[in-house]
């Protein structure tokens, strides 16, 4: 019974990982192509962007960084967190 409840935790520990988010404010560049329309480009600019402004203070705030707006916000609005 001990294994089956251990078990069980590890694989709600793993699901819990698996929907995370990639968080916009700490993210590397391979941790950003990892999202879809994000390219190394936007991937850099978007870590250029955050070491020259700070963190972002909002998903929406993405759109200050060039070549990301309003439908590639959509696409990858569930798949970030700040």
């Amino acid at each position: 019974m001990k294994k089956i409840l251990v078990l069980c935790l590890s694989m709600l520990l793993w699901s819990a990982v698996a929907f995370a988010g990639v968080s916009i404010n700490t993210a590397s560049v391979q941790d950003l192509e990892s999202l879809p329309h994000i390219g190394s480009a936007k991937a850099e600019a978007i870590v250029q962007y955050r070491a020259e402004n700070g963190a972002f203070q909002s998903k929406d705030d993405l759109m200050n960084v060039k070549g990301i707006g309003p439908k590639i916000l959509e696409k990858i609005k569930d798949q970030i967190d700040l």
